[in-house]
């Protein structure tokens, strides 16, 4: 028995237009879908026009990531979900504030157990830029730039260095780790 997963995939440079549906002229949607073994199948046309809107997927420039990253900021008392795209602009923002990461997985426990002690320290220190990364597949570039090799994984920067790194849901190594980092 072999495994089959149709992927709807969005427009492409070398489709032609009989590739595409008809059923409404303001968008183009596939009507086709690739599995595994790369051959190629028209999708039943009783699907309806917004579920093949969903599986079309939008196309940012880079301009647009680059301004979103430029906007992006750390608040006081909170721990700030950060992207590989936002990550070093929040970091250049925070000066000679020290910036504490944690480096997490949806599925980690020690991460989940760890979550709520970190928002906690994230209050207690507000002279202190509390940042996650979710350490999935669309932040890897910047994980594996950031030497990331066990979750949870806190990084401890400052002047956008990284100065310490606390490994493991060890709460109490992490509160002296950025209070040695502050008093220095």
């Amino acid at each position: 028995m072999a495994l089959r997963i149709s992927l709807s995939t969005p427009p492409s440079l070398h489709s032609t237009p009989s590739q595409w549906s008809s059923s409404s002229s303001s968008s183009l949607v596939p009507n086709r879908c690739i599995d595994w073994s790369g051959t190629k199948r028209r999708v039943p046309s009783a699907i309806s026009m917004d579920r093949k809107r969903e599986s079309v997927g939008v196309v940012r420039s880079s301009l647009e990531a680059t301004q979103e990253a430029a906007g992006a900021v750390a608040l006081e008392g909170q721990v700030t979900e950060v992207t590989k795209d936002t990550f070093w602009p929040i970091v250049k923002a925070a000066g000679d504030k020290v910036v504490v990461l944690d480096m997490y997985t949806q599925w980690c426990g020690p991460c989940k157990i760890i979550a709520p002690r970190y928002q906690e320290l994230s209050e207690k220190n507000l002279d202190v830029v509390f940042l996650k990364l979710d350490c999935n597949q669309d932040n890897k570039p910047l994980a594996k730039e950031l030497g990331i090799r066990v979750v949870p994984t806190f990084k401890i920067l400052k002047e956008g260095k990284i100065v310490k790194e606390v490994t493991g849901a060890k709460i109490d190594d992490l509160v002296y780790a950025i209070e040695t980092v502050k008093s220095s």
